[in-house]
C-alpha cells in the first residue's frame, strides 16, 4: 500500500492517522521530495480521468493566471500542468500494486474498500 501526498497536507494527514489507527501498514510518498513520474501520473489519468485527480481547490491553483485555469481541458494539459505543479494533484492518492483506491479523504471510502 503506497499513499502519495505532502506531509502538511489536513486531508494526507487523516489518511495517514486513518491507516495508522486501523493497522494498515503503507509506505509514504511525499511529492516534495520525490516528484511523481510522468509514467506514474499517466497511469492515474488512465484509472481516475483528470477532472478527478486535478484539484482545483486550494492556494495552487488559486494562484494560476486565469489564462492557465482555462487552458486545462483535456488529459494532456492537465498532466503537464501536474509535472510543473504537483501540488495541483488531489491528496493524497493511495495506491496498491498500481492501482489507484482512492483519492482524497473520505473515512466511509476508506472502510468500504477493507483495506
Amino acid at each position: 500500500m503506497k499513499l502519495y501526498g505532502i506531509p502538511n497536507c489536513g486531508t494526507v494527514k487523516k489518511a495517514r492517522v486513518w491507516l495508522g489507527e486501523h493497522g494498515i501498514a503503507h509506505e509514504f510518498h511525499d511529492f516534495k521530495k520525490q516528484p511523481i513520474g510522468e509514467a506514474t501520473l499517466r497511469d492515474w489519468l488512465k484509472q481516475v480521468g483528470w477532472q478527478r485527480l486535478l484539484k482545483k481547490t486550494g492556494p495552487t491553483w488559486g494562484q494560476l493566471p486565469d489564462a492557465v485555469k482555462a487552458s486545462i481541458k483535456d488529459e494532456a494539459s492537465a498532466l503537464a500542468l501536474m509535472l510543473e505543479k504537483p501540488n495541483v494533484i488531489k491528496r493524497p492518492v493511495l495506491e496498491h500494486k498500481g492501482k489507484v483506491l482512492a483519492t482524497g479523504f473520505n473515512e466511509n471510502e476508506y472502510k468500504e474498500m477493507k483495506l
